[in-house]
């Protein structure tokens, strides 16, 4: 696939990326090279292969699944700018 410098441009102004104009041909080039690149991996034959995360094999550890409150409420509390009665206290916003 090739790009032109109109191309390259939208995609640094998309991208919010600053890109001198004398960069452009060069960027232009650089970008043609990579989808040309992810077009050949698009011709790959992966009939047959299972989706994976990993090529090692791996198993995640079970545990229980069990609704607890983290056992953990005075050291989230302690982070708190203003805490009253195991409760964060917020300011009212209400009238």
């Amino acid at each position: 696939m090739s790009l032109d410098k109109a191309t390259v441009r939208s995609i640094a102004e998309l991208a919010r990326i600053e890109v001198a104009e004398d960069e452009l041909d060069h960027l232009a080039g650089e970008l043609s090279n990579i989808l040309t690149f992810v077009e050949q991996l698009a011709q790959v034959d992966t009939e047959g292969v299972a989706p994976m995360t990993s090529v090692v094999a791996m198993s995640l550890p079970m545990r229980e699944d069990a609704v607890t409150d983290g056992h953990q409420a005075e050291a989230v509390l302690a982070n708190a700018p203003e805490a009253q009665d195991g409760f964060f206290t917020v300011p009212k916003v209400v009238e």
